[in-house]
């Protein structure tokens, strides 16, 4: 494993060096005197630390500070050519890939890599092997890596390194086996709570509390409460999408009856289209179902684009759903903002209006009025952009 403060827990000036960064994170750039106050530490050993970062290559000097008269302090900010952080989202057949520089900054992205997920070691090994063809290919040098990120779909309890979907092993942990692949920290996280980091710290920095809704073939929640991504007691945090909220008779993949997800998902939307191409009705998506037995939920979201009527009927539905159960989210936890992600993201308006409107007909007035609702900038970006992130602050002591 490569060795250089970041990967030490020990030590008084290791973490005063990884809280001085942290703060940097979080807004930026400090002088020394705002260091030494945010810090609790003098202004001499803030001095010399700001010098071992400098030297290390963790912190630039910036200039001065403008003032309105006297002598000008000088500030401080990350280096962003101090490292790289890598991100992966690995789906069950397909892998995106990030890396960002230590400010944060996207340098590179590649989406739906084919990738066949299993739970067996050789895939894990070939993710290690993956990650690292990718950097390369960025014309980056391997040693300038310090982190990665991995983010899976299901239940993922980042403290054990265990993943309930792909963990091949109770006795192997993910994140070591890929750090001894790697010569570097691994963290793995849920897609959801991954897509809810990257959206939250690249435009929502400023917010206190964040729903993020990540709709896909599953329903998936991440939830920043008071600036803090939350977790729970065991990782779990966020499984919105088994929430016993349908009335209906139709069983969830995780074998529960009534769930969410069986009526606001991309499964939902894929079972109620078949439904409806089996009665007969009218959509463009007919003469291929008529021919082969079978669409894909990749079909139906591109009839959606061509506004395939069919289609957006049940989106729109889907949407209504949705929106009663955000209604009740907002109810419960009042935040300022609910984004909106996920494959389904791509139904836009169609997707949108059902879920405000019915938000605004059954969320308590004084509450919601307080709560935007919007789609996530970073789109598809936002799971490996968020494990990039989740990588940093983890070496950061952050999270």
């Amino acid at each position: 494993m490569r060795g250089n403060f970041l990967t030490r827990k020990e030590g008084k000036n290791t973490a005063l060096k990884k809280k001085i960064l942290s703060l940097c994170v979080e807004d930026g750039r400090y002088s020394i005197a705002e260091l030494s106050k945010h810090t609790g530490t003098s202004v001499p050993t803030v001095t010399k630390l700001i010098g071992e970062l400098i030297e290390e290559g963790f912190i630039v000097d910036l200039g001065k500070l403008g003032t309105s008269g006297g002598r000008r302090p000088s500030i401080y900010g990350l280096n962003p050519s101090a490292g790289y952080f890598i991100g992966v989202d690995v789906g069950t057949h397909a892998a995106s890939v990030a890396v960002t520089d230590f400010k944060g900054e996207l340098i590179s992205y590649k989406e739906d890599i084919p990738f066949e997920m299993e739970a067996k070691e050789e895939n894990h090994h070939r993710i290690a092997d993956s990650i690292r063809k990718f950097f390369l290919q960025n014309g980056l040098d391997w040693s300038s890596a310090l982190g990665c990120g991995i983010s899976f779909t299901g239940r993922v309890n980042p403290t054990t390194g265990y993943s309930y979907s792909y963990s091949f092993d109770e006795k192997v942990r993910i994140d070591r086996l890929l750090a001894d692949d790697l010569g570097f920290p691994v963290y793995i996280e849920n897609d959801s709570r991954a897509m809810t980091y990257g959206e939250y710290l690249s435009n929502r920095k400023n917010e206190q509390n964040m729903l993020f809704i990540n709709i896909s073939w599953g329903l998936g929640m991440g939830l920043v409460l008071n600036k803090r991504l939350f977790y729970g007691k065991s990782g779990f945090s966020g499984e919105v999408g088994h929430f016993p909220y349908m009335d209906n008779d139709i069983i969830c993949r995780c074998g529960k009856i009534g769930c969410l997800e069986t009526g606001a998902s991309g499964s939902a939307l894929y079972r109620m289209v078949i439904e409806r191409l089996k009665e007969g009705r009218a959509s463009s998506l007919t003469p291929k179902f008529k021919k082969e037995g079978k669409i894909s939920l990749v079909d139906i979201l591109q009839a959606v684009k061509e506004e395939d009527v069919l289609a957006i009927e049940v989106v729109e539905e889907i949407g209504a759903t949705l929106g009663r159960a955000l209604a009740g989210l907002i109810n419960i936890f009042n935040p300022e903002v609910v984004v909106i992600g996920g494959r389904l993201a791509v139904g836009g308006d169609y997707l949108m209006l059902p879920i405000k409107s019915t938000v605004r007909r059954l969320a308590q007035n004084f509450v919601a009025k307080d709560t935007t609702i919007v789609f996530t900038k970073l789109g598809p970006k936002a799971a490996p952009v968020g494990d990039c992130l989740i990588a940093r602050s983890k070496m950061l002591d952050i999270l």
